[in-house]
């Protein structure tokens, strides 16, 4: 097989991939948490008509915007790769996946194409009701998108209702096809990753305008949604994530042997903390391990057995390091994460969060957190199914094209080229938007007159904490 730097065109192709999938799931991810963040705020202004929430949602609608056009640009490269560089994929598996990608234009595509341009560009020109329910549907729109690509994505991982037929799967049970074992798992572990991330990026932002003394009643209603969604929902995600775990050791063992380097099934597993994963010697360097945990958090049974990676062939393990640290990094930053939603709940309950300053300089900056620890988890999902495209029917290597190794390496060149130069004009725009800051609407059909108090004055008081 050509070669090029002692690579294969194989691993080139997944280096690739990878790479493009890399940019692409971050826009998607950030894409349906602010919509759903949009549409609440949208609801909570027409609900309570304190026009700080009308300004913050068509401050967070622009960002909205430049994201989802990155998610749009990045998602139809992803699509030629499967073209070009693994045609067999799509010859096996084309007839069970192909409907799936097809339902997802059909629904989430037209809906979203049928009130995106009323959401961003109709306001004051319509009513604030049509407005909302332009936004409520974009957000169902971006939800459904989600539902049909996780769908695919986890049949691939755990292929159901389908039949083979001279080497091709033909679809019998669309049911079983769409919710296949893995489905409920993997569906609800990314969608509230995706609203995991924007929380994030919300609180992030109202930290950095408290701290500069800027767009106060703006700072602390994304503080409070921020930080409140996210006290919320990184400890369900650990919950659902031990779910996720349990169906995976059951439908994929090889990937949790890798996820935890056990190599051996000589009893108990113990709970691999730290290593260095010795391929090679089949065994860990410098361990720093618990005695049976693994057993425990695994199976949920202090003696539970777990294979080890030695029970499979060496062609069919995943590759160990990289799933190894990657889960490392996701469990951790999530366990950061859990600590920082429930800190600042309480820092804001105590009224005391305007003057933990050492608190808000951190969640200035954390907004990468979400986006690395999303990055990580789909390093162990996908890595950690190799050498299976899908599991236990097509193999990485027999999905390929007929390309060579160079051709691969030019245009994996060409694509860092293009994306860094690209995205960076994307990512630049959005940090000079929220460097902006948001900027109060002028009044028109959309702008709602503010609702009386109970002595029946207006009601101009700002959001900030009693």
């Amino acid at each position: 097989m050509e070669t090029v730097f002692g690579i294969d065109a194989v691993l080139l192709s997944r280096i690739q991939f990878a790479f493009t999938i890399s940019f692409h799931i971050i826009f998607p991810a950030l894409s349906i948490g602010l919509s759903a963040y949009i549409a609440t705020l949208e609801l909570l202004w027409m609900y309570s008509g304190r026009q700080h929430l009308h300004t913050l949602a068509r401050f967070w609608t622009k960002i909205f915007a430049v994201s989802f056009a990155m998610g749009v640009v990045s998602g139809i490269v992803i699509e030629y790769q499967i073209g070009t560089n693994w045609s067999r994929f799509a010859a096996v598996l084309g007839n069970t996946l192909a409907p799936l990608f097809a339902y997802e234009v059909l629904t989430a595509f037209f809906l979203e194409a049928s009130f995106l341009g009323l959401m961003l560009f109709g306001w004051n020109r319509f009513p604030a009701w049509l407005h909302t329910f332009a936004s409520l549907m974009v957000a169902l729109g971006t939800a459904i998108s989600g539902f049909w690509i996780l769908a695919a994505n986890s049949w691939m991982h755990t292929p159901a209702g389908y039949a083979m037929q001279d080497g091709v799967t033909y679809p019998v049970s669309w049911f079983h096809i769409i919710f296949n074992p893995s489905f409920p798992y993997r569906f609800t572990h990314m969608m509230i990753a995706t609203y995991i991330v924007t929380s994030l990026v919300v609180a992030a932002t109202g930290a950095r305008y408290l701290l500069a003394g800027k767009y106060r009643a703006e700072s602390f209603t994304m503080l409070k949604m921020g930080l409140g969604m996210l006290a919320v929902l990184a400890p369900l995600q650990a919950v659902v994530g031990d779910m996720h775990g349990l169906n995976t050791l059951k439908h994929q063992p090889a990937k949790i042997a890798a996820i935890e380097a056990h190599w051996e099934d000589k009893g108990p597993a113990d709970l691999v903390l730290f290593a260095w994963p010795d391929v090679k010697e089949e065994r860990n360097r410098y361990e720093i391990a618990i005695p049976q945990l693994g057993s425990l958090v695994l199976t949920h049974e202090w003696g539970g057995r777990i294979k080890g990676l030695k029970d499979f062939p060496r062609d069919e393990r995943p590759p160990v390091a990289p799933v190894f640290f990657a889960f490392r990094l996701m469990v951790g930053l999530g366990l950061l994460m859990i600590a920082t939603g429930l800190y600042g709940v309480w820092l804001l309950w105590r009224s005391r969060l305007e003057q933990t300053r050492w608190f808000l300089q951190a969640l200035s900056h954390s907004w990468p957190v979400g986006f690395v620890t999303l990055l990580a988890g789909w390093m162990v999902t996908e890595i950690g199914r190799q050498p299976w495209i899908a599991y236990g029917i097509l193999r990485t290597a027999d999905a390929m094209s007929p390309v060579g190794a160079a051709q691969v390496l030019v245009s994996l060149g060409l694509f860092v080229l293009v994306y860094f130069v690209v995205f960076s004009i994307g990512i630049w725009y959005i940090s000079r938007m929220i460097k902006k800051g948001p900027q109060a609407s002028l009044p028109g059909p959309d702008t709602l007159p503010n609702r009386p108090l109970a002595g029946g004055q207006p009601d101009t008081r700002e959001a900030v904490p009693s």
